[in-house]
């Protein structure tokens, strides 16, 4: 085994980091931390001890380079990171600031990006060139891959599925903001946060549902799986939120597998992980809506890297492992 790639995961309350095979993609340490908070200078010395710890007896100083995926949109390889809600950024130099921080170079890369080069490699969409890797979970994001390379775009922020425009002003309906600023975005109907939040909102107003039950009384606690809960028990309120949901993610998704034509759909993330009625019908919406072209060979397949995608991704990318 040659040495190992060091990979770095940044969400909006954790930190990952990981030392990973080259060669097989085997996580072989991980460490994980909570952000105590979100200045860029301080979640940097958050990830440079989430990295010392995975790195355990090694230096810092052996690796001469990182790879680190985060959730935001990211200039190219500039590494200034243009827009992360989760994290209240805008035009925040962070490969500068964790590079002063690990001591060496970081390529910053989104993290669907990073995951999508993951499950390319070493996961679901392995042996397929042509892959598109949709995850939703907080959020929704996507990574695409052409040609068995990692395609960013001429900005970096190609597969930004969660803020293609899915819902127009309607007359009387208040449109529902996305963290991005913009209103009418994916993320905003088919993000587990936004998920969450819009049904403590319409159980507040009287909403008839037993989601709140199946999550044990408490609105705080209500997740996109206690929606899949009062589904599966023939709630009306909830089988007609994942109607309207998995109609709006199937239909994005079956658009950008008309424009890619990809062999590989790899579908992942926490919401869909945990919610297999939304997934089937997302899935058969794809199947419904996609070109008869682009989709004829089309196989579908369920993330198989888990939360450990990003940060093999990114450990690869860092290490110059990009095609």
């Amino acid at each position: 085994m040659g040495e190992p790639a060091l990979g770095i995961d940044l969400g909006g309350t954790n930190v990952r980091a990981a030392l990973v095979d080259r060669e097989t993609g085997r996580v072989l340490s991980l460490a994980k931390r909570a952000l105590a908070g979100h200045a860029p200078e301080e979640v940097a010395a958050a990830v440079a001890k989430a990295a010392r710890s995975a790195a355990g007896a090694r230096e810092l100083a052996s690796f001469t380079r990182a790879g680190a995926g985060v959730a935001g949109q990211v200039l190219g390889k500039s590494g200034l990171v243009l827009n992360a809600p989760n994290l209240g950024w805008r035009d925040v130099a962070f490969g500068e600031m964790l590079g002063r921080a690990l001591g060496m170079p970081v390529r910053i890369v989104n993290d669907l990006s990073a995951a999508a080069w993951g499950e390319s490699r070493f996961g679901a969409a392995k042996g397929a060139r042509d892959a598109l890797v949709v995850f939703v979970g907080t959020g929704v994001g996507s990574g695409i891959v052409l040609g068995g390379r990692l395609q960013e775009g001429a900005r970096g922020v190609a597969g930004e599925i969660g803020h293609v425009k899915v819902r127009p002003p309607r007359p009387g309906e208040p449109p529902r903001p996305c963290g991005c600023g913009a209103v009418g975005c994916l993320e905003a109907y088919a993000g587990g946060a936004r998920i969450a939040a819009r049904v403590r909102e319409e159980i507040g107003r009287g909403g008839a549902t037993r989601i709140a039950e199946l999550a044990g009384g408490d609105l705080a606690a209500v997740t996109a799986s206690a929606v899949e809960r009062a589904a599966a028990a023939d709630d009306e309120y909830a089988r007609e939120l994942w109607a309207e949901v998995g109609e709006l993610l199937g239909t994005a998704v079956a658009n950008a597998v008309t424009i890619l034509n990809p062999a590989r759909l790899v579908l992942g993330g926490g919401v869909l992980r945990s919610s297999p009625s939304l997934r089937a019908i997302v899935v058969e919406r794809v199947a419904a809506a996609a070109s008869r072209s682009a989709a004829a060979e089309l196989a579908i397949a369920a993330a198989e890297l888990g939360d450990e995608a990003g940060v093999v991704g990114a450990a690869l990318l860092g290490a110059g492992i990009e095609g």
